[in-house]
C-alpha cells in the first residue's frame, strides 16, 4: 500500500473497504488513498511532496473528515459508531470542500457501526455527491451489511508479514480459548504464570491472539462459540494492549488489564 501510486485520482472508486487485521496498517491505507484523492500534483498522485499531501500526512487536511466512535460521558469510547453520525456525515457531504476538488471520509472501525447507522449510509455510498469519496477501515468485511459491501471496493491492505513463532502462537491459542470459555480464575492463572515475558514476547504473543481473533471473524478457524461481537470486542482490547507494548508499558501492567477486562460480564 505504500507504494500505491496513480495516474489520476480518476482511477480511484468512490468507496472503499480497507481491510486488515492491523489498525495501524488500516489507518496507513486509508492515509495513502486520501492523499491520492486531495493531492494537488498534476502527475501521479499521490506525490507525497505537494501542501495537499503534507497536511494529509499531518492530519491537518481540511477536506479529510475522520468518523470514530464516541467517547460516554465517563471519557469511554462507546462500542458503537451510530445513526447520528452518520446522519451527520449525509449533511455534511453537501457542504463543498474547502481546499480542494474533493472531500474524503474515513470511517474508523467501520464494523462498529450498528445495523441503523449502516442502512443510513447506503444511498450515501450508492449515489454520493459529486467529488466525496469514502474509506471504511475494517478488520472483517463480514461483520458489514451485504447492502454496504455491495456499494464498495474492497481492498486488502497488506499481508501478514513472518510466520508467527510457535511459542507466542502457543500462547494466543490459550489465552482466546480461555477467553471462549469464560474461565476468568484460569485466564488470571495463564497471565500471571506469564507476566514475566519480555517485550518483545509479549507483543508476539498479543500480535498472534489478534490475529487467531481476526481468522475467526473471518471464519477461517471455529470462533469457539463466541460472537461476532465479543470476538470483536477482545481483538479491540488487544490491539489496545498492543499500543501499550509499543509505548513501553510493563508487560505486567498490560496483562493486568488483560485479566480484568478480557471477559466482560
Amino acid at each position: 500500500m505504500r507504494e500505491l501510486q496513480f495516474k489520476s485520482a480518476d482511477e480511484l472508486s468512490h468507496a472503499y473497504i480497507l481491510l486488515s487485521p492491523s489498525r495501524e496498517e488500516r489507518a496507513e491505507a486509508a492515509r495513502r488513498l486520501a492523499a491520492a484523492l486531495l493531492c494537488a500534483s498534476p502527475g501521479p498522485v499521490p506525490c507525497g511532496e505537494c501542501r495537499a499531501c503534507r497536511k494529509v500526512r499531518e492530519g491537518i487536511h481540511p477536506d479529510l473528515v475522520t468518523v470514530r466512535r464516541l467517547e460516554d460521558d465517563k471519557g469511554k469510547q462507546k462500542r458503537e459508531i451510530g445513526v447520528d453520525q452518520i446522519r451527520a456525515v449525509i449533511a455534511d457531504s453537501v457542504v463543498l470542500p474547502n481546499e480542494a476538488e474533493r472531500k474524503v471520509y474515513v470511517i474508523e472501525d467501520a464494523e462498529s457501526m450498528n445495523v441503523p447507522a449502516q442502512n443510513a449510509a447506503l444511498k450515501l455510498l450508492e449515489e454520493p455527491p459529486r467529488g466525496v469519496y469514502f474509506l471504511l477501515c475494517a478488520a472483517n468485511a463480514e461483520s458489514l451489511l451485504e447492502t454496504v459491501r455491495s456499494r464498495c471496493a474492497e481492498l486488502v491492505c497488506g499481508a501478514r508479514g513472518e510466520e508467527p513463532d510457535a511459542e507466542s502462537q502457543k500462547l494466543a491459542e490459550s489465552f482466546v480459548r480461555r477467553c471462549a470459555e469464560r474461565d476468568e480464575a484460569e485466564l488470571f492463572r495463564f497471565l500471571a504464570a506469564n507476566e514475566n515475558l519480555d517485550a518483545a514476547a509479549a507483543r508476539g504473543f498479543v500480535e498472534c491472539a489478534a490475529a487467531l481473533l481476526t481468522d475467526m471473524l473471518c471464519r477461517r478457524t471455529s470462533p469457539l462459540g463466541m460472537s461476532d461481537r465479543e470476538i470483536y470486542d477482545l481483538e479491540t482490547l488487544l490491539e489496545h494492549a498492543l499500543e501499550m507494548l509499543r509505548v513501553n508499558t510493563g508487560v505486567k501492567h498490560v496483562f493486568g488489564l488483560l485479566a480484568v477486562r478480557a471477559i466482560k460480564e
